[in-house]
Order: structure tokens, then sequence, then C-alpha cells
């Protein structure tokens, strides 16, 4: 009985050292290669493309900035009178907990960039009490905002005047790793789906 108690606990031990793995999301694309002579067919997962913005203190921030880093995406506008207060407040969470880890970066991306200049992005963050370069507060072309918005981060971005701000956007944090593929989307405006958010970073900060 010993020893089946025994093999019984270095089983559980073996299985509580394996770490969960966090899917790709996006839709994959089959690439065929020859490989030593033989095709291979490879599933690709989509990526974040370039993108060339500008953030609170002017500066140009490019994919370069998040080379080699997890960061949090997301969408707003600082005059929203929505959701976009309950997300800030999520992110900070987010913030307070990786502030101090150097592979761990937050980028915002405002959608109202007529309004939301650097100036503007600057006072916002300093509000929050946002310090250093962990997160960065982003504004550019609206296009290019919505487009990548839309197209790769996998949410919504447009103008509405029927609705509240004349803006609609998605509520997710959108969690990407050091590879720029997306690999979790979560509800900003929940505190329960940002605390898994937290989880989900420290999975893969050991891949």
């Amino acid at each position: 009985m010993k020893k089946y108690a025994m093999l019984t606990f270095i089983i559980l031990a073996l299985a509580g050292c394996q770490t969960r793995k966090l899917p790709m999301i996006g839709e994959p694309e089959e690439i065929t290669q020859t490989v030593n002579g033989e095709e291979v067919t490879e599933l690709q997962y989509p990526v974040i493309p370039d993108f060339s913005f500008v953030n609170e203190d002017s500066q140009v921030v490019t994919q370069e900035h998040f080379k080699g880093k997890i960061y949090v995406a997301d969408f707003f506008f600082t005059t929203c009178p929505t959701i976009c207060p309950v997300m800030k407040k999520n992110m900070l969470q987010v913030y307070e907990r990786f502030r101090d880890n150097p592979d761990v970066r937050i980028l915002s991306h405002t959608i109202d960039p007529e309004h939301d200049t650097p100036a503007v992005l600057s006072e916002y963050a300093q509000d929050l009490g946002v310090k250093g370069g962990m997160w960065t507060f982003v504004t550019g072309d609206r296009e290019k905002i919505y487009d990548i918005a839309q197209k790769h981060y996998l949410v919504s971005a447009s103008q509405d005047p029927d609705q509240p701000g004349g803006y609609i956007h998605g509520g997710s944090f959108v969690l990407v790793d050091k590879d720029k593929h997306v690999r979790g989307m979560y509800d900003g405006t929940s505190e329960t789906s940002t605390a898994q958010l937290i989880k989900d970073i420290r999975v893969l900060l050991k891949e």
C-alpha cells in the first residue's frame, strides 16, 4: 500500500509540474515546405504586423519596442463615458502586478486620435499614476488604428454617432506573446477575467 501511495504521489507531483499551454488565436494557414527532401505541411497562426504609432511622449513606437516581450493590447479613448474607466481600473491591476517585470508591457491605442494627442495621452497617463515605459499610450492615423484593431487584434473599433461618446469599441484585453501571436482575449470590464489574464501572463512567462 505504501508503494502505491508513493507512486500516486509521484504521478500527482509530475502532473502539477506540467505548465498549461495557452491556445493560439486566429485562423491558421497551411504552409507546405520541403524539409530534407520531403514535403511537410504546418499550420502557421497569424501574427501582429509591423506598426508605427506615436506615444504620450511624442515618440514613435513600433513593433521593435515589443520585440521579445509579452504585452497586453487594448483600445479606448480618453473621453469615453462608458466602459473605458472600468477597463483602465482593471488594467491598473495588470500594471501593478508586472510593472517591474522587463518582459511584460501594456499597449493602449486611442480610437479618437484627433482629440487624443500625445499631450492629452500624457496627462491621461499621469492621472492614472502610470510611470516609466511599461505602459504605453499611442495615437496615430485613425484608419491604421481601426485596421489593426479589427483585422489583427480581433476587436471592434469605429466611429458611431449613435453611441455614447461617438465611438464603438470592444472592451477586450488582448494578450500577445513574444512571437507576436495572439494568445488570449479577456473581458476588460470584468475583474474575474482580468485575474485570469494575470494568471495567463505568468503562464506565457514560463514558455
